[in-house]
């Protein structure tokens, strides 16, 4: 009997947990485990850890197969990284990062950078020709007019997998950011002000007290707690 360590993490966004039930399938190079349930409950930030008892060594882990699916109202979840550790205390890590929606099974590789020809098992080989067939399939092109760069094929950014989208999470707190941001600006009369600056000491009134942040990608100026 070989048991196995598995850590199940997820995204602290405020979204991101779900109560739609996920379960995992270790694959190794010599076999692999059962479906094994983790939860019916993932919080945001939060971890999950469970014991997969296997009937052999499975040999080094080169695939996780994550496995979601609903009870009752579809609730989509977001898996930021899945740790397994094997019976000889080799820990194997697998960054995940991504939105899993409806019934699915996600595969997820071994952290491990390689090339194409380092892949080895066919198991591998597979794994590599269906990730490119899904991303073909998801960024398909098309010509907008004549003389334009190509185009995505989409009248529509809610036609595209979330994991394409710009999260609406990180736009909702982007906004929100500015509006705070304008907010204090106005109480401290900056916006409205209408007379030139007499000093930089009075300029420094309202920016010294402010610092940068990167919010979304994009940097903006946000009061000090």
């Amino acid at each position: 009997m070989a048991v196995y360590k598995v850590t199940v993490a997820t995204g602290d966004m405020v979204e991101a947990g779900t109560n739609n039930s996920i379960s995992i399938t270790l694959v190794g190079s010599y076999g692999e485990s059962r479906q094994t349930t983790v939860s019916f409950l993932f919080l945001p930030g939060k971890e999950r850890s469970l014991s997969v008892h296997c009937g052999q060594d499975l040999g080094p882990i080169v695939l996780i197969r994550l496995h979601k699916w609903r009870l009752f109202l579809e609730d989509a979840w977001f898996c930021k990284d899945v740790r397994v550790t094997a019976p000889n205390g080799t820990l194997y890590r697998f960054p995940c990062y991504q939105w899993l929606e409806g019934v699915t099974t996600v595969e997820v590789r071994e952290g491990s950078g390689k090339k194409l020809v380092d892949d080895k098992l066919q198991i591998l080989k597979e794994h590599r020709c269906q990730e490119l067939a899904a991303r073909q399939e998801a960024y398909r092109w098309k010509n907008f007019a004549q003389g334009w760069p190509r185009c995505l094929n989409v009248d529509s950014i809610f036609e595209l997998d979330s994991n394409i989208q710009f999260s609406r999470i990180r736009a909702n707190n982007f906004t929100g950011f500015l509006i705070f941001q304008g907010a204090s600006h106005f109480l401290s009369g900056f916006l409205l002000r209408r007379t030139s600056w007499n000093s930089l000491d009075e300029m420094r009134t309202i920016f010294s007290r402010t610092q940068g942040r990167d919010i979304g990608g994009c940097f903006v100026c946000c009061p000090l707690p």
